[in-house]
């Protein structure tokens, strides 16, 4: 008996250990982020790689909100990662139920269509997606960016709501149509609140896909009016110098946004990502 105690104690320490060595690899970049953002510039380099700096100063936070464009940069990504959750959303919602629910000609293939866009490299198609929004006058404007980064994240939050809607017995609605509700009814009233885990993994996907998004926002703009955040990082870069200090702290503004969201959604996330991935 007390062998059995010792091993169990043993595999708990082990167990808790493993965690905390693998929270503290996840979370030390973060660490680093914020103690470079509160170290003063002349002890960047004069120190020494040091834990904590031996003086702290919030002049990074300071310049980078009152001196360069980062709130315009900030506003524009919390709008268009904001408005492409939101739709891209609302018709993977719509396309998820229609692929769990219905069998129609040419399923296959509109599936497989959708699959196909996913293994392009992006950057393969940046000329001809310019040349498409150019002439629109969506180039340079945040409009144009929620357009591209919606096309880009519909297919696999279709996919994924999919996986919500197979996991929700038909029954369900069935019963629903049979005591008198239409089946847009049913779908409102008794299916999409039982799919709430899934709206809000599908949400926080595409919002943090759009939030981080670089490649699009850099080569369809040109002007810092419709610049999103991570354009904006670049501008702490110059031809001869970084400045560490103040793209730091830029960097620890931008995840407070994104923390505020998972917190907000946190509950039904956890759930969505292990009930999504049960079918039946």
């Amino acid at each position: 008996m007390r062998a059995y105690s010792l091993r169990r104690t043993s595999y708990w320490v082990f167990h808790y250990a493993m965690l905390a060595a693998f929270l503290a690899f996840a979370l030390f970049p973060l660490f680093w982020l914020l103690k470079v953002s509160i170290t003063p510039n002349d002890l960047l380099y004069s120190e020494g790689v040091r834990m904590w700096p031996s003086r702290t100063t919030l002049d990074h936070y300071v310049s980078v909100l009152q001196h360069t464009q980062f709130p315009l940069f900030f506003r524009n990504s919390v709008i268009v990662s904001g408005c492409t959750a939101v739709i891209s959303t609302l018709i993977a919602a719509g396309a998820g139920y229609g692929f769990s629910r219905f069998q129609f000609r040419g399923k296959f293939w509109i599936v497989g269509i959708m699959l196909v866009t996913q293994m392009f490299p992006l950057v393969m198609i940046v000329a001809p997606i310019f040349r498409l929004l150019a002439p629109l006058g969506l180039t340079n404007s945040l409009t144009g960016l929620i357009i591209v980064y919606t096309a880009f994240n519909v297919p696999f939050a279709s996919f994924l709501m999919q996986s919500f809607f197979d996991g929700i017995p038909k029954e369900l609605e069935e019963a629903a149509m049979i005591d008198g509700a239409t089946r847009f009814e049913a779908l409102c009233k008794i299916i999409l609140p039982l799919t709430l885990p899934g709206l809000a993994a599908t949400i926080g996907f595409v919002f943090t896909a759009a939030w981080s998004e670089l490649l699009f926002a850099l080569m369809l703009n040109s002007s810092n009016a419709a610049s999103t955040f991570p354009v904006g990082l670049l501008a702490f870069v110059s031809k001869f110098s970084v400045d560490f200090g103040q793209m730091m702290a830029a960097g620890v503004l931008a995840l407070i946004p994104v923390c505020g969201f998972f917190f907000l959604i946190q509950r039904y996330l956890v759930q969505g990502l292990t009930a999504g991935a049960v079918k039946g």
